[in-house]
């Protein structure tokens, strides 16, 4: 038996795992000057513009204030736009820039290098008994952290 000191931990290598996943699609990103969480922010807005500041954090799982600033800074670099909603000047409403609109399948490819690029050597079936595993696992992370989505 191997001592416990000198067997990775699945929570270390998951953690090592995320980061290091974390780190490349940053790189990818980057590149078109993109940041943490807003290719996610920009596939809802590909889905469904018009979106408040509350209702982007809502589907995001996010805090309101991390939605103002990463919009402010997504506004800076040209993908989007906030204008005042018609019915209540206090709302503002979230739109894709045409900017906003052409990355989307630069960001669609980056997606599936990183996909390429993190699952390469890995069958179908290991890549669908993996997924079923995460699924598991993201599942068991929920329950733990009270999450009833």
């Amino acid at each position: 038996m191997v001592p416990l000191e000198q067997e990775i931990r699945l929570s270390h290598l998951l953690a090592q795992i995320c980061r290091l996943h974390h780190t490349r699609a940053q790189a990818l990103f980057q590149s078109i000057g993109l940041h943490r969480g807003q290719p996610f922010l920009l596939n809802v807005l590909w889905n469904e513009e018009g979106l408040a500041h509350s209702e982007l954090a809502a589907r995001m799982h996010v805090t309101p204030a991390t939605i103002t600033k990463m919009l402010q800074r997504m506004e800076d670099a040209g993908f989007v736009t906030r204008k005042p909603d018609p019915d209540d000047q206090r709302v503002s409403r979230v739109y894709l820039t045409e900017h906003g609109q052409v990355v989307r399948q630069r960001v669609a490819d980056m997606w599936q290098t990183l996909e390429n690029e993190t699952f390469d050597g890995l069958s179908m079936e290991e890549q669908d008994r993996l997924r079923e595993l995460f699924t598991r696992v993201r599942e068991n992370l929920e329950k733990a952290n009270g999450d009833t989505r």
